[in-house]
């Protein structure tokens, strides 16, 4: 294949019905309107206190990608039973492993300066649909390896890692899903943080932690996830499309529903060559 070729648009094979330049459905917001949200080109993060419905959300996304041929999967899960489920479809699963994880993402960044060499050469400036996949890197639980695991150098090894794939990846045509508890300095550096363009935040315990998910004064401006109710798992306020937060609720995929997405999204994967 020529370097040109790789960003010439041309009809991607997508038999699973679904691409990763089509909007993601997560739920309904309050009107009961569907909410989609176009994550080509852009990161998101997730966050709120455990049993919130973090992983209702990040499952959406999965199962969207896992079954948009025009992308590859690429999963870390230090707990490895959140994304295990997945890890059928997943072109690369890391466990509770910080050396792979480390391992995994300097290959990712390998594979994103290739990609710019590429696009250098083409003169084109993102992977455009029909062009080389995209690649859709999800964390769950990003604290496992930049706080937990592993000795001082690893873990700030691992957030230096993945600010450079966040910061540089887009137009490379790498997504970056992450998802914690708490987004806080000392689990994922201001500087990593701030960089993502889309958050999700479910239910937090305090005002302050609902404004270190958002960004700063969402939450006297009445975006405060710490007022949803720890009843309602799923419901959280995205910030996306419009600048603006808006309560939605996430839809929500069992595990068998999940297993059989999981079985589905691989037979289609196996059969891509």
């Amino acid at each position: 294949m020529s370097v040109l070729s790789r960003f010439n648009p041309r009809p991607a094979p997508t038999p699973g019905g679904l691409s990763m330049f089509d909007p993601v459905a997560l739920g309904i917001d309050e009107n009961t309107t569907p909410v989609r949200i176009g994550l080509a080109y852009r990161n998101i993060l997730l966050a709120g206190e455990p049993g919130s419905g973090k992983s209702g959300g990040l499952n959406n996304i999965v199962a969207h990608a896992a079954l948009s041929l025009d992308c590859r999967l690429w999963l870390m899960d230090g707990k490895r039973v959140e994304l295990g489920l997945w890890r059928s479809c997943a072109d690369r699963f890391v466990g509770a492993d910080i050396a792979e994880a480390l391992d995994t993402l300097a290959a990712l960044q390998v594979e994103m300066d290739r990609r710019y060499d590429d696009l250098d050469a083409a003169g084109a400036r993102k992977i455009a649909p029909g062009g080389e996949p995209l690649i859709v890197l999800v964390v769950d639980e990003v604290a496992y390896y930049s706080a937990t695991t592993g000795d001082r150098k690893q873990r700030d090894a691992f957030a230096m890692l993945l600010r450079d794939v966040v910061a540089r990846g887009r137009a490379a045509g790498i997504i970056t899903v992450a998802a914690t508890q708490r987004p806080s300095h000392d689990i994922i550096p201001t500087s990593l943080r701030d960089l993502f363009g889309y958050r999700l935040a479910f239910r937090c315990t305090t005002e302050t932690s609902s404004d270190i998910v958002l960004g700063h004064g969402w939450a006297a401006r009445g975006a405060d996830a710490s007022l949803i109710d720890p009843a309602d798992r799923g419901v959280g306020w995205l910030l996306a499309e419009g600048g603006l937060p808006r309560r939605i609720r996430c839809a929500y995929l069992d595990d068998p529903t999940i297993t059989a997405i999981a079985s589905y999204a691989a037979e289609l994967r196996g059969g891509e060559q």
